[in-house]
Order: C-alpha cells, then structure tokens, then sequence
C-alpha cells in the first residue's frame, strides 16, 4: 500500500498484507501533539476508505521506553480554550476513525502507555504488553479528565469498580497487573515483544478478510445492543459472507486438502 511519508509515524509493510505502525517522536516518549493527530487521521481514513493488501496493523512506538506518553503537555503549554479545542477536535477524529477502522489493530506496547498513549491501546483490538511495561490515565492529576474513549473502554476492559480505581487514583499499574486485569491478551520479554505480534498478525492475515471484518463489526456494535438484537446483528454479518468468493474458496480447500487462497472478494 502507498502512505505518504508522515512527519510523526513511520509506516512500512513488514510482509505482504501486515503494516506496521511506529509512533516516532522518541525524543518526547512519542507523545502526541497536533501533527502527530492529523498524521493518524491521515492513516486511518486512508485505511477505512482503501486498505488495499493490508489485512493487519500492528502498532508500537520508536525507542525503548515508551510506547506513548500520551499529549503532547509542551505544545499545550500557554494554548487558549479556542486552540486547545481545535487541537482535541483533531484528537477526537482519528481516535474514533481507529476504533471504527475495519481491518485489525493490534497494539505492541513496547514501554509506558500514559493518558492519551494508553487510550490508544485501548482503542486497539487488542493488545500485547512488554513486562517493564507500565499503563495509566493520569488526566484528573492534570486537572482533566479522559477525553478519547477512556473513561468508556476501560470499563468494558476491566470492569466498573476497577476503573474507577485506575480512573480517579490515577496511579500506574504494571504490564503483569494489566494482563491480570484484561488490558492486554500476553506480556513478553523485550526481545519477544514484535516476534509475538507479527506472529498473531500473520495468523490474522492468513484467515479470510471480509470474515475478519464481520467478526470486528460484529462485536464491536454487537456489545452495544441488548442481547437477543445482537444474535441477530450477528446472523445479518454472517449472511453477507454466504455468497463471497472467500466462502467458497474455503470450502473447497478443506475438501481438497489445501491451504485456502483468500482475496478478500
């Protein structure tokens, strides 16, 4: 896929139908200031719109100790109400472009994940954590609150009273206590990290596309709904796989004792 060079994020597909994403502003923990939001914005509208080969994202940050800082506090230092709206305006749009984003992303959280760098995993698929790892939302010490999904994904992650807890101490917790908690799917040694995750992206990537993209819709707008509406959300998702050139492929491969050949149609 063609991507532009972006000032903030460096982009490069690591195989055929996997992209891998970089925070790259290692200088400041890859905290996120205006540019950083428009280059996501960029990115993820790109993706809904075309996402041509790529069947899988992986997310993660330049250098060795942090993931995401979060925003950028420097560039907001002395802001008016009137620039720091705009700026969240920016924030706001590709934070809810990832979550709405049909192909896969999977977060590779290759050090501390603070405030908004924390939202953005949370607003992930899913996630795997290095084990010197730490997470928090750290916005009520600041005299704000969340304001990118969380104070709403969390509780979906890890429960009410939990984040509550996280939400109102604003206390960092560990890689081993966000496993525990239900943040992350698996917490690696340093040098296992982006192995384990080309790893699960490959295996994403190796499954039929369009039955990836039903599945994230499925649950995504599936938890929303009363239950009996989601069974039903969900035969409506899977109907539209019945006559896919994909469904038919993989059935004639388990028949003839093949590996499937997908392409997404």
């Amino acid at each position: 896929m063609n991507l532009p060079a972006y000032e903030t994020l460096n982009t490069g597909m690591t195989e055929p139908q996997v992209l891998l994403v970089t925070l790259n502003r290692p200088e400041v923990a890859n905290a996120i200031n205006t540019q950083m939001g428009r280059d996501f914005l960029d990115l993820w509208t790109r993706l809904t719109e075309d996402a041509g080969d790529v069947r899988c994202v992986v997310l993660t940050g330049a250098g060795e100790k942090a993931f995401c800082a979060g925003g950028d506090l420097k560039e907001r230092n002395g802001m008016t109400r009137e620039q720091w709206v705009r700026q969240h305006e920016i924030f706001e749009r590709q934070y809810w472009t990832l979550i709405d984003l049909c192909v896969p992303v999977i977060a590779a959280v290759n050090g501390h994940a603070y405030a908004g760098g924390f939202e953005t995993v949370l607003s992930c698929d899913f996630a795997y954590a290095e084990k010197g790892a730490r997470f928090a939302l750290t916005e009520v010490s600041l005299g704000i609150m969340p304001g990118a999904g969380g104070t709403q994904n969390l509780p979906r992650a890890v429960g009410e009273r939990r984040a509550k807890e996280i939400l109102m101490t604003a206390r960092p917790f560990s890689a081993e206590q966000a496993l525990a908690w239900g943040v992350v799917n698996e917490v690696c040694e340093p040098q296992d990290l982006m192995p384990r995750v080309l790893e699960t992206a490959r295996a994403i990537a190796r499954n039929a596309p369009l039955s990836i993209r039903q599945v994230k819709k499925s649950v995504r707008f599936g938890m929303q709904m009363e239950l009996k509406t989601a069974y039903r959300f969900e035969i409506e998702a899977y109907n539209h796989l019945v006559e896919t050139e994909d469904r038919y492929e993989g059935i004639k491969a388990f028949n003839e004792k093949r590996k499937p050949v997908f392409k997404g149609r």
